[in-house]
């Protein structure tokens, strides 16, 4: 389980995010990032029963304020990302945690030119199998709707009035859902994160096909 210390330090950071301050309670902060990293930790090994996962990233706390106008030196969260074994299996899942702002999701976040060009060849040609997909009771219950970024209007080369225009200008695919405080300091929350990553696996594997093959199906690996 997480604990309740962890989102209290978290909050004080945000309230406090100087320097001095974080000097000041280090140890604090060692403290709660060992019981986050405990919990990245036990859901990373539950999550690779499931799925195949080639990379486990956890970030740092520190930001990089270099080209940012907020120059405060801190993240007021502790955040996973797992990544799926490539090329043949494609998206990474997600794991945020912040008081009054924890989540989990999962996706494509910044796709390359290339991968987002495929995807939005294959709505262009077919958007049957992704409508299917996003329309389903389960993937509904758990994150609501496709999200991410997108274009104002067509991305060139494709056609404003097309019927999948909504999908196609879209530059990111993500699912999210969302966690109270309550929710996340609860007994079965890992087993809820692990339950919503599972939901993300039909949107994944659709996804990690049309990546993997040619506008006519064919494998390019």
């Amino acid at each position: 389980m997480l604990q309740k210390s962890t989102l209290e330090f978290l909050t004080q950071l945000k309230e406090n995010n100087d320097r001095d301050w974080f000097a000041a309670n280090k140890k604090a902060f060692e403290t709660e990032q060992k019981f986050a990293k405990s919990f990245f930790t036990s859901v990373g090994e539950q999550l690779g029963k499931m799925d195949s996962i080639e990379r486990v990233q956890i970030f740092r706390i520190y930001r990089d304020v270099r080209f940012s106008k907020d120059k405060a030196p801190y993240k007021n969260h502790f955040s996973v990302g797992f990544t799926r074994t490539k090329p043949m299996l494609r998206g990474g899942y997600y794991l945020h945690i912040e008081p009054g702002g924890s989540f989990v999701g999962g996706g494509f976040w910044e796709p390359n030119a290339a991968d987002l060009n495929r995807i939005r060849k294959e709505f262009e040609m077919d958007d049957e199998e992704i409508r299917t997909i996003i329309a389903d009771e389960t993937f509904k219950k758990f994150f609501g709707e496709l999200k991410g970024e997108e274009l104002k209007t067509a991305p060139k080369g494709f056609d404003k009035t097309h019927p999948a225009i909504d999908l196609i200008r879209k530059k990111q695919y993500l699912l999210t859902r969302s966690f109270s405080d309550k929710e996340v300091l609860a007994p079965n929350f890992q087993e809820e994160v692990l339950a919503t990553f599972k939901a993300m696996r039909p949107f994944f594997d659709y996804m990690s096909e049309v990546l993997s093959t040619d506008l006519n199906g064919e494998s390019i690996y």
